[in-house]
């Protein structure tokens, strides 16, 4: 389909738009689903960004770190701290090395255990945190010496439970880009059966018109134009009534962790802006092709 012919098919033609009538449950159909959709749209957008943003953030944050937990007899947690601190400053790919203090722990604990948690009458192992450098640690081969020259010492890079929360966020942006297929999938449905049930009403008319001399693109020229008008503007009322629902929801917070911050973020606020365009899209193919196969089985 040429680019002329769309414009031909979109161009205002006061004959044509009287052959589909303005008003009916076909017309309110349209609407609602087209806003409907849009509206969800907006959601499953909004979904699919900030589960992206989540994988990002977590992939960036935690593939650098690395925790080295020391349990050890009091009298020897200081020597396996130091030996462990030697270790690691004499290890290639580690950036910096330094051992948490008794308050930095406290804080760390406290979520579970309450801010009053006495640290000095319980056995809590040291914590050492490393901060990866270049050319990139070799995790293996630090395990082997920590475990030849400190005993007690259990290094933690974080890959069992960073990997499955990053492929996490991923799925969930993957669930969202589907959603939104799917969506675009059920308006073109909906709007094919409008068109249809349209058309179907509308025998009688196309009848006449036939006999009059009106060619079948001159009728499904109007049909067309209609439902995607329709289309357009329901799901311009979805997408605000969306992106209204979207400013509702809570920021983003350590407090609320990825439970918050579902919204858009920068230029991601214009994409929403895309949603009626591509309705209006779905909806114009979804009636040209319904209206192409219904005037043939009219003929």
């Amino acid at each position: 389909m040429s680019k002329g012919m769309i414009r031909s098919l979109l161009k205002r033609d006061t004959r044509a738009d009287r052959v589909v009538p303005p008003t009916g449950y076909t017309a309110h159909l349209t609407l609602f689903v087209s806003g409907a959709m849009a509206f969800l749209a907006v959601f499953a957008l909004a979904l699919s960004l900030a589960s992206g943003r989540l994988a990002d953030r977590w992939g960036t944050e935690l593939a650098g770190a690395v925790t080295l937990r020391i349990s050890a007899p009091a009298d020897q947690m200081d020597a396996q701290t130091e030996a462990a601190l030697t270790v690691l400053s004499q290890t290639p790919g580690i950036a910096s090395a330094r051992a948490l203090t008794t308050e930095e722990q406290a804080a760390l604990l406290s979520p579970w255990f309450g801010p009053d948690l006495p640290l000095d009458t319980l056995p809590v192992p040291q914590l050492i945190e490393i901060i990866e450098g270049e050319p990139g640690l070799d995790a293996a081969g630090l395990r082997l010496r920590l475990g030849a020259e400190v005993p007690g010492a259990v290094l933690d890079d974080h890959t069992r439970w960073r990997e499955p929360l990053v492929e996490a966020a991923r799925s969930l942006r993957r669930l969202g880009w589907v959603s939104i297929l799917l969506i675009g999938g059920a308006t073109a449905a909906m709007i094919t059966l409008a068109a249809n049930a349209s058309l179907a009403a509308n025998a009688q008319i196309i009848e006449v018109l036939r006999l009059v001399g009106a060619r079948d693109s001159f009728i499904a020229r109007a049909f067309v134009r209609r439902f995607t008008y329709r289309a357009f503007f329901g799901a311009v009322v979805g997408v605000l009534l969306g992106m209204t629902g979207v400013l509702l929801l809570p920021e983003a917070s350590d407090a609320g962790g990825f439970l918050t911050g579902l919204g858009f973020q920068g230029y991601g606020w214009l994409l929403p802006a895309l949603i009626p365009v591509l309705g209006a899209a779905v909806a114009f193919l979804a009636t040209w092709s319904a209206a192409s196969r219904k005037l043939k089985e009219l003929s």
